[in-house]
């Protein structure tokens, strides 16, 4: 049995203090000692992004952390994105334009999307699918995705986002 080594982190602007296993991942961590569920287990290997998190307001895939990696750092979740309980942009955006169909892989996406609007509030679509490229969905596709983080980096700058012109039916 391996000895426990205390850590000071904190986790969706909550300071913690905590005795862990050297060899647990955060997302161990956080779902099974803490409770967080928004991180998903998909594939252990940190091919899906299923389990991202911020760790100092950069996305990592959580399976692939030890969890005394996040001594003295910052973790933040899908559960500290919100403010009273509120969706924020992100998460309304994913909302109103269906980017998200069983919700698997949607807390990774909205959290590297903020991670990316963070640095650039006004996103290309190659810059999109650049952000979200190590994303797995297995349900939407990624047009409504796409769509979802246009209008998220609208809202949060507050400019509407231009409407394609109809398409002409023949």
């Amino acid at each position: 049995m391996s000895q426990k080594v205390p850590i000071r982190f904190v986790l969706n602007s909550e300071p913690l203090e905590y005795e862990v296993e050297p060899h647990w991942t955060l997302l161990d961590f956080l779902r099974n000692e803490l409770g967080i569920t928004s991180p998903k287990q998909g594939c252990d290997l940190g091919e899906c992004g299923a389990c991202t998190v911020l760790l100092d307001g950069e996305p990592v895939l959580s399976c692939l952390v030890l969890v005394p990696q996040v001594d003295g750092k910052e973790v933040t979740t899908l559960e500290g994105i919100s403010k009273r309980g509120e969706l924020n942009a992100i998460q309304e955006a994913f909302v109103e334009k269906n980017g998200f169909q069983c919700g698997y892989c949607t807390p990774g996406l909205i959290l590297a999307t903020k991670a990316m609007l963070d640095k650039n509030p006004d996103p290309s679509i190659p810059e999109i699918k650049s952000a979200l490229s190590g994303h797995l969905c297995r349900c939407t596709g990624y047009v409504k995705i796409i769509d979802a983080v246009l209008d998220a980096a609208a809202r949060l700058r507050r400019t509407p986002v231009k409407e394609s012109p109809p398409r002409a039916t023949v």
